[in-house]
C-alpha cells in the first residue's frame, strides 16, 4: 500500500507514521517483532489509565500483512516547532516542558515494564566491552529503584500543543516505570545529541530547581543512560556517548 507524501508524519527505521483522517497509523515493517508492537500498544493503554493527556489507542490491526497501531490524531503544533519559530519565548516553553515531564513523573502505572530491567538489557546488548558493561550494570544496580512513570524519549517534538492550548504527550513506545532522574538524564542526552548543549544545561538546571532534585544525582545516571543509548548502534553517536560512558565519576 502506497501512502501519499502529504499524509506522512514521520519515517523511522522499520516503521512509517501517517495520518488517516482523524487517526494516526504507525505501520511497522514485516520483520518488526510482533511482541514489541503489542507491548507498545499495551503500554500506551496503561498510560491512558492515568489522567495524562495522550492520544488513545483505537486499534491494533494488520494493513497489507503488516502490523499497525492506530491512535487518535491530535491536531496542533509541536513544542519543538514553537520553540524554533518563537525563540523569544524559549523560557516560557521550557517551563512548560519541565512542568509536563514532572507531571508524567507524578503518575504511577504498576503494570509497566521496569526501567532497570530495560536498561540492563540494553547495556548487555550494547557494543561496550565486557569491563565497561560490568561497570554499568553495577552502577545501575546501585541506583535507587522508584516506580514513577518515565516516558523514555521526552523531547519537545513529542509534545503537541492542541489548538485549544492543551498539551498532549506523544510516542509512548519507550515508557517504563522507574527512577525519574534516569528519564531526565535521557532528555539531557537527547538535547546534547542534537548539539544543543546550552539548552540541555538550561533544561537540567530548571528541572532540578523546580523538582528540588540534586544535579549530582541526575549526573550519576548519565553514563548509565549513555551506555543504554549505544544499543541503537548509530555510528554518528558512538564517539559522543563513549565520552559519557568513560567518565569514572560525576561529582
Amino acid at each position: 500500500m502506497a501512502v501519499s507524501k502529504d499524509k506522512i508524519i514521520a519515517v523511522r527505521k522499520s516503521k512509517i507514521i501517517y495520518r488517516d483522517g482523524d487517526t494516526v497509523v504507525k505501520l511497522f515493517d514485516e520483520n518488526f517483532s510482533k511482541a514489541d508492537i503489542l507491548n507498545e500498544a499495551l503500554n500506551q493503554a496503561r498510560v491512558e489509565e492515568t489522567d495524562l493527556h495522550i492520544p488513545k489507542v483505537l486499534e491494533v490491526t494488520k494493513i497489507d500483512g503488516k502490523w499497525a497501531i492506530i491512535s487518535e490524531f491530535i491536531s496542533g503544533m509541536t513544542l519543538q516547532y514553537l520553540m524554533d519559530e518563537n525563540p523569544e519565548k524559549l523560557d516560557e516553553y521550557l517551563n512548560l516542558f519541565v512542568d509536563l515531564q514532572m507531571e508524567v513523573h507524578s503518575k504511577t502505572a504498576p503494570l509497566l515494564n521496569k526501567l532497570k530491567d530495560k536498561m540492563n538489557r540494553k547495556i548487555s546488548e550494547s557494543s561496550l566491552d565486557a569491563t565497561a558493561r560490568y561497570e554499568m550494570h553495577t552502577r545501575l544496580e546501585g541506583m535507587p529503584t522508584h516506580k514513577k512513570v518515565c516516558h523514555g524519549d521526552f523531547n519537545p517534538s513529542n509534545i503537541i500543543i492542541r489548538e485549544d492550548g492543551v498539551p498532549f504527550i506523544l510516542d509512548w513506545s519507550h515508557v517504563t516505570q522507574g527512577n525519574a532522574s534516569a528519564d531526565v538524564a535521557r532528555t539531557y542526552l537527547l538535547f546534547c545529541l542534537e548539539d544543543k548543549k546550552e539548552l540541555a544545561d538550561k533544561y537540567l538546571n530548571l528541572f532540578c530547581r523546580k523538582s528540588d532534585t540534586a544535579k549530582q544525582y541526575v549526573n550519576k545516571w548519565l553514563p548509565i543512560v549513555a551506555s543504554s543509548q549505544m544499543v541503537k548502534k548509530k555510528p554518528e553517536e558512538r564517539e559522543f556517548l563513549l565520552k559519557w560512558v568513560s567518565v569514572v565519576e560525576y561529582e
